[in-house]
């Protein structure tokens, strides 16, 4: 229990960077395009990572043994598969804002949190009926803190929702293979797998220049270096102890995060309904940790 509670507060640590990252992005899309942001964001993030591996494999923090091909080319596939993953969550997410509000947006991602534990039926993990009711729960809550009254559906809604599907078995991938594999290597690759097919569609679909990056350093800066570098890399050590449905449910609190920062760093202040999600949303984290009896699955 020890082990899953520091796993679970490795993603809430997770969802507060990732949270502080939405005011980030939104202000550099006043300089650059979609992909030319991912592409230098996530250059950055898995730049800032080098040194960390020859750090962690200095001072033996890695690997006590030598390493052998077959992990080798595990961890290196392994990455390619992550980084393909987000690939496409974070390209659908921004080809979705282009047509829907953001509180829509942050709504339709998160749907993960009822998407990770429908996949795991299918992988015939059980789940707990708290957990269900954690994930109802926070569905609700997230109904409140996002969608504000606008519910009609439009085409960027539905590319959010293949954002979410991406991000579904991104996280279940994950939860697959960080037991067994270095995770800030595997954050490290999936950073440059997304980082060059993001840099393609960047010079194929946009017209980027040196001028406008540099326009928007700190969003970048703060996009790869802490949402990407850190977030991401955080999100694959804290899922080592942490169930995937959990791990969803927590980590979809960026929505709530990002409504925090809203307020707190740009002044967009809160509605009561908005406070009473972020309220619904904790109670279901706590109410998804509860012990309680596993349902069996069919």
């Amino acid at each position: 229990m020890k082990q899953q509670t520091k796993g679970c507060l490795t993603l809430l640590l997770t969802a507060m960077i990732w949270g502080a990252a939405f005011v980030a992005q939104s202000e550099s899309m006043q300089y650059i395009g979609p992909f030319t942001m991912q592409a230098t964001r996530f250059f950055l993030a898995g730049l800032v990572l080098l040194p960390v591996i020859f750090f962690c494999d200095k001072r033996g923090f890695t690997q006590n043994r030598p390493v052998t091909r077959e992990e080798k080319k595990r961890q290196l596939l392994s990455g390619i598969v992550c980084g393909l993953f987000l690939f496409g969550g974070s390209s659908l997410q921004q080809l979705g804002l282009l047509h829907t509000t953001v509180g829509k947006s942050g709504f339709i991602t998160a749907l993960y949190i009822i998407l990770v534990p429908l996949v795991g039926l299918f992988l015939k993990k059980r789940v707990g009926l708290n957990v269900w009711c954690g994930v109802a729960l926070s569905l609700v809550g997230l109904y409140f803190l996002c969608m504000r009254g606008a519910a009609a559906l439009n085409p960027g809604d539905l590319l959010t929702f293949g954002c979410a599907v991406f991000f579904t078995f991104h996280i279940v991938y994950i939860d697959s293979v960080c037991g067994a594999l270095d995770g800030v290597r595997l954050s490290c690759i999936q950073f440059f797998t997304c980082s060059t097919i993001s840099a393609v569609l960047m010079f194929a679909l946009e017209a980027p220049t040196w001028q406008s990056i540099a326009a928007c350093w700190l969003p970048i800066g703060y996009a790869g270096i802490l949402s990407g570098g850190a977030g991401y890399t955080l999100q694959i050590i804290g899922q080592r102890n942490t169930p995937p449905v959990l791990a969803s449910i927590i980590m979809s609190l960026e929505s709530v995060f990002a409504a925090l920062f809203g307020w707190l760093l740009i002044g967009q202040a809160l509605s009561g309904w908005e406070l009473l999600g972020c309220a619904l949303m904790f109670a279901a984290i706590i109410l998804a940790q509860l012990p309680g009896k596993r349902t069996v699955n069919p």
